[in-house]
């Protein structure tokens, strides 16, 4: 151990001992920073709107996939389902979505996006178009197509987050 000229030890640097890898070098780190870079541009959009990253990423789903439950919602939104009660609760009360029932089992609620939720998804898609645009042109299409590309073989290959530990 070091001495920090106070008389004062300090721990062994287990990153440059090579028992860690740099948090510069490390996926899970460099994959949140590259997050937080990308939504510090979209996420303006999302505030003017009164709406959530969360909020946006459930009505994109519902807006793509169509009605669904809410385990299956939180799945596909990436959301832990706490947090998705809370959000259904509120999205519902904006009217941007719709819950109703299962016929067939009435402890299951089916989610789906309301027409003012569509309304709202249409009003946003051309500042959303125009910040990818802009990242386009600083980043590069071919390079944003690519790096999705890997991104999607990253995830086959690993299999999504629920998945861990099926081995």
């Amino acid at each position: 151990m070091g001495s920090d000229g106070n008389g004062d030890q300090e721990p062994e640097n287990k990153v440059a001992a090579g028992h860690l890898r740099t948090t510069r070098r490390s996926l899970p780190i460099a994959l949140l920073r590259a997050r937080e870079s990308v939504m510090a541009h979209f996420r303006p959009m999302l505030t003017r709107h009164d709406l959530t990253e969360q909020q946006w990423r459930v009505m994109r789903v519902l807006a793509e996939e169509g009605e669904m439950d809410a385990t299956q919602l939180a799945a596909k939104a990436l959301i832990l389902a706490p947090s998705l009660t809370r959000m259904i609760r509120l999205l519902e009360k904006r009217q941007l979505i719709l819950l109703r029932k299962d016929e067939e089992d009435g402890r299951r609620t089916l989610v789906r996006i309301a027409t003012h939720g569509l309304e709202l998804i249409e009003e946003i898609r051309p500042e959303s178009a125009a910040i990818y645009a802009r990242l386009e042109q600083r980043c590069g299409e071919a390079e944003l197509e690519t790096l999705m590309d890997q991104l999607e073989r990253l995830v086959a290959r690993l299999g999504p987050a629920d998945s861990v530990g099926d081995d």
